[in-house]
């Protein structure tokens, strides 16, 4: 229960912010939670006694009837600064801690969640669990089965980050950002730049009812940064944003962006926008570069791969999938062309959906989602790999979680959430520019924008950063108002180019939303330049 001082404290710290010109990132107000309560004698999250509280937490849903359980003691650390041109417009930090404990009963599913941390409040949480997970019983129902998983009693894992920014005083992270917008105004039309610097650190521990014992530290960073530009008869605005892609490492990230050497380079950019022209609208072959691409594969591979999407449970917030029913596309659906393929993995070095376990238990692995251009596998769960318990024993591939199981917080019940889905090299190593040169009427496309895509993530249209006229074979200009239009099995059938290994990076979303009460999750997305045939592009900027 939320008491009076709690609310006006929350409250007061969300209008504090707003009345500095701030905006609130999702997950922060949430994060705004009350001090947690510690056994007598502790005084600090690291004195907890963890693992004691975890078994006693287990013990009590056995007690309660539980046939498996596991929980979550986890410190969900938020930290950001953002700046306008020379001011620091906002400043916020937020710290949560507690238990988060999931019963299953007779089939069904229970969870609960506490900031009381003695043995008293855990026991309590997971008794609570139980009785939800008994009432949650529907006579007839289907049970809830999970796929086997080995055991791992003593299990540490930490991401790869060398610096934590939360050790980083304010002032530095302030001065590198005004630095960097005081770069970019010397930008000719540049008037105004908006810089943050973001960064979450997760410190997880968990235990199930299997013998897993698991313990995490998760650092990501992320620089958010734009420069627009206003021509001089203020008729025109053009923005350069979306610059630095988030990752899952530390300060020493942020160091190696360089935002002040870069930031003058990106206000030229929103420069040159003022001055490019229009585009004519028609049919063009597109060469989308891996900062633009990642964007693209996200929404239109990665969210319509969710088994729970294509099963309906995923409905209400952003819909279903076209990739469905199980049974008529695995295997059988062809997503794009034979050498198109997409990987699932929570292994990849510096990716945000990057762990070593996930909220299952289950340790990271890779796996193909599409193979040779076929539709080849779902994300799955524990809960949700028996699902496919068919198709996995006709082709003589093992009844198990690919570890996609994901919550965003102690307080917020794990479900199913996307792994860093990724397109994989080509062959043959070719670069952005080895694309360019190949196309005689394109468009290149630099960098993510705005977009849409419909409920089943079939039908969508693309915008982005930087547009550049392809003629030729050359760069012959920048465009501007440019988006391209898809349906998701055609555009990525007219795929007929793709880069190789050394043009492959990584973009990413920091806060990509999914579940009823919503939770966001981060994901990164590798990929190469490639090249899309025959595309249909809009322009934006006409009015009717």
């Amino acid at each position: 229960m939320t008491s009076r001082r709690d609310f006006l404290k929350k409250t007061g710290a969300v209008a504090a912010a707003a009345a500095a010109g701030s905006v609130l990132y999702p997950g922060f107000a949430a994060a705004m939670t009350a001090p947690p309560v510690y056994p007598r004698g502790v005084s600090a999250f690291e004195e907890l006694p963890i693992k004691e509280l975890l078994m006693d937490a287990l013990n009590a849903a056995k007690t309660a009837g539980a046939s498996w359980s596991d929980a979550r003691i986890g410190r969900y650390r938020q930290s950001f600064v953002g700046t306008r041109e020379k001011q620091i417009v906002q400043v916020g930090d937020t710290d949560s801690i507690g238990i988060g404990v999931r019963a299953l009963v007779g089939g069904a599913w229970g969870f609960a969640a506490t900031q009381n941390l003695t043995r008293d409040g855990v026991v309590a949480a997971a008794r609570e669990a139980a009785a939800i997970a008994k009432a949650n019983r529907i006579p007839g129902a289907a049970p809830v089965v999970l796929a086997a998983s080995p055991a791992y009693p003593n299990a540490t894992w930490k991401s790869s980050f060398e610096i934590d920014p939360f050790t980083i005083p304010v002032e530095q992270k302030a001065q590198l950002l005004i630095d960097a917008n005081t770069e970019a105004m010397k930008a000719t039309n540049v008037k105004f730049v908006n810089s943050t610097l973001f960064f979450v650190k997760e410190d997880r521990n968990y235990a199930n009812t299997d013998g897993s014992f698991i313990t995490q530290t998760v650092v990501r960073s992320w620089a958010p940064f734009t420069a627009t530009a206003v021509s001089a008869d203020f008729t025109d605005f053009q923005s350069r944003g979306n610059t630095v892609q988030p990752m899952a490492r530390g300060w020493e990230f942020i160091v190696g962006a360089d935002l002040k050497g870069n930031a003058r380079k990106w206000g030229e950019e929103a420069a040159e926008k003022l001055k490019a022209k229009p585009v004519d609208v028609g049919r063009y072959d597109l060469v989308l570069h891996p900062s633009h691409l990642w964007l693209t594969i996200h929404e239109s591979i990665g969210h319509p791969t969710e088994l729970d999407r294509a099963m309906g449970y995923e409905a209400n917030y952003a819909g279903t999938s076209f990739v469905a029913p199980p049974e008529k596309v695995l295997g059988q659906l062809k997503y794009g062309p034979e050498f198109m393929n997409i990987q699932g993995d929570r292994t990849q070095e510096g990716g945000c959906a990057t762990i070593g376990y996930d909220d299952d238990g289950v340790k990271a692995e890779s796996f193909l989602i599409i193979k040779n251009g076929v539709f080849h596998d779902y994300q799955t769960s524990r809960e949700q790999a028996p699902w496919l318990e068919w198709y996995y024993k006709k082709n003589n591939m093992p009844v198990k979680s690919h570890g996609c199981c994901n919550a965003d917080n102690w307080s917020s019940v794990q479900f199913q959430r996307m792994p860093n889905v990724s397109l994989l090299p080509g062959v043959q190593d070719k670069t952005w520019e080895d694309l360019i040169a190949a196309t005689d009427n394109g468009i290149g496309i630099v960098g993510d924008g705005s977009f849409s895509i419909d409920q089943q993530r079939y039908n969508a249209q693309f915008g982005g950063q930087v547009f550049y006229e392809i003629k030729g074979g050359k760069i012959t200009g920048m465009l501007k108002d440019v988006a391209y239009q898809m349906r998701t099995p055609d555009f990525w059938n007219s795929m007929d180019m793709i880069g190789g290994k050394s043009s492959y990076m990584m973009g990413a979303s920091f806060f990509d939303g999914k579940g009823q009460p919503g939770q966001v999750g981060s994901v990164s997305h590798g990929c190469v330049p490639a090249r899309f045939r025959n595309i249909n592009v809009i322009n934006t900027g006409r009015k009717a």
